[in-house]
């Protein structure tokens, strides 16, 4: 029998994330398919608070550390941390959040404990008693499913790969772990953390609407003449009207080594395709993109898919996308930068 175990961390004030939430309904959906028990392990500032927003989860067990060393994501102390909630536990599948914090440990964990590890996994299957994960390969853009003998086998889910678990609150037992760690092995001191503000942040991944550009925007238009700050204007005020997360073509994103105008605010991080990321917002809108096979990989969860293009025959427009504008992307933005701002002044 399966023994499954839910590593999720807790910010600041004690909530989850959606994409803890996410890895949760994985556990419960895991469990009940290898009719398996599932103990959950949570680490940050008062564990016990986590645990009850999803203590009718049905974990049969919480575990909890709440020490300050473990509270910082840290290679050294994230891996004795998942080791001993893995020996606690005895578990033989181990899940977490395929977050930046825990996929950089998780690999290390599985050599620790004499395990495997596969990190981006899109979803879990269990058929005929057995678990299969599925994983997608940009580079051969396909999928593939995978089976493993070995145990424990250590998983980083992608977020969207479950739904987030909504469940009743309920009162639950936590126990909490002493886990000692030699200061001597610390070599990384955190000072603090800086990030930008709302207004700043283009990367927002539980936004409602994908807004990708392309390297359209910073071409010669129709006076002859490129626009690239006319385009970073507009983008801006789009993306702060609207909430929207911002994406980027891999030929956008590599203007700025090519010595060419750039938008200011788009690197690499932004990048949306085969070798970008591959976002799950409900809705999507690329503009002066062209939809090349690549860049339109990184958009297969994207559920509403449309394109603003002045060119009636590029890739969008041969069922990549479910609306084409043939339309100026400048004009088109223009416009809805004026209705959202009439939107906001009604209100």
């Amino acid at each position: 029998m399966e023994t499954i175990l839910v590593v999720l961390n807790v910010d600041e004030n004690g909530n989850l994330s959606k994409h803890a939430l996410e890895t949760v309904s994985a556990g419960v959906k895991l469990s009940k398919g290898l009719s398996s028990p599932f103990t959950v392990g949570i680490v940050g500032p008062k564990p016990e608070l986590a645990a009850e927003l999803i203590g009718g989860c049905g974990a049969t067990h919480f575990l909890g550390v709440s020490a300050e060393a473990f509270q910082i994501p840290r290679y050294v102390t994230d891996s004795v941390l998942i080791e001993n909630l893995a020996n606690k536990s005895q578990a033989t599948l181990i899940l977490a959040p395929g977050s930046s914090r825990w996929n950089r440990v998780l690999p290390g964990v599985a050599h620790r404990l004499g395990g495997r590890a596969d990190l981006h996994v899109g979803e879990l299957k269990v058929a005929e008693g057995k678990l299969s994960i599925t994983k997608w390969y940009y580079r051969q853009r396909m999928e593939a499913v995978l089976q493993r003998a070995h145990r424990p086998w250590c998983l980083g889910l992608d977020s969207g790969a479950d739904a987030p678990w909504q469940g009743e609150r309920g009162q639950v037992s936590v126990e909490i772990l002493d886990i000692p760690i030699n200061p001597a092995e610390i070599r990384t001191q955190v000072q603090g953390a800086k990030s930008p503000s709302t207004s700043e942040q283009t990367i927002r991944p539980d936004a409602e609407l994908l807004f990708v550009a392309g390297a359209g925007w910073t071409k010669k238009q129709a006076d002859g003449q490129a626009h690239p700050d006319r385009a970073a204007e507009l983008i801006l005020r789009f993306l702060q009207l609207s909430g929207a997360s911002l994406g980027g073509s891999k030929s956008l994103v590599d203007l700025s080594s090519e010595g060419q105008s750039v938008l200011p605010f788009m690197t690499h991080l932004n990048q949306v395709g085969q070798t970008g990321a591959t976002p799950r917002h409900p809705k999507g809108l690329a503009t002066c993109c062209h939809g090349e096979e690549p860049h339109v990989v990184g958009w297969r969860f994207i559920n509403e898919r449309r394109a603003v293009n002045l060119d009636p025959n590029c890739g969008w427009a041969h069922g990549k996308a479910d609306v084409l504008y043939v339309a100026d992307a400048f004009q088109v933005m223009e416009r809805l930068n004026a209705l959202l701002e009439q939107e906001k002044q009604s209100k």
